[in-house]
């Protein structure tokens, strides 16, 4: 029963957050690529793609997005010419801070049902399984402030 209701849930945010996304012209996993970027700094796709766990010709996809409304940048790399590195650029790092806002409504309306508290401990256990199940979860960990704000409590609104 539980995984059915964690995959409900999910199911009714994935929908949330791709119908407010698609407004920004990106989807989730173009979402995903911004907050590595910008968490993480600049990365050559292979890199990116191992962080994030995006198979590289769904990740060229996604950089097929990205690219032609510039909100990522492909340069070459400076320590080895025959790669690029793919950064977020100033309009890939606004078109983030706005879905992460979307996102962060989406959220308070799927959790509007928990006090504050209740929201913590669900983030910390769905965490916790998330990185049983995935061993790469533990292996990249955002820079500290990055993992502060994660941590930062809800809006109740």
């Amino acid at each position: 029963m539980t995984a059915f209701l964690l995959s409900k849930v999910g199911i009714a945010g994935r929908r949330r957050i791709g119908d407010r996304l698609r407004g920004h012209g990106i989807g989730l996993w173009d979402m995903a690529v911004l907050a590595a970027l910008r968490d993480f700094g600049p990365a050559s796709q292979r890199e990116l793609g191992a962080r994030l766990g995006i198979d590289p010709s769904d990740l060229v996809a996604v950089m097929d997005t990205l690219v032609p409304l510039g909100l990522v940048e492909r340069e070459r790399d400076p320590e080895d010419r025959r790669r690029y590195r793919v950064a977020v650029s100033p309009a890939g790092r606004a078109t983030l801070e706005a879905a992460l806002r979307e996102a962060g409504e989406v959220r308070d309306d799927l959790l509007a049902a928990l006090d504050e508290d209740e929201r913590a401990t669900l983030h910390t256990l769905l965490r916790k399984a998330y990185a049983g199940l995935e061993p790469r979860a533990r292996i990249e960990t955002p820079p500290a402030a990055v993992a502060k704000r994660d941590q930062a409590p809800v809006s109740q609104t």
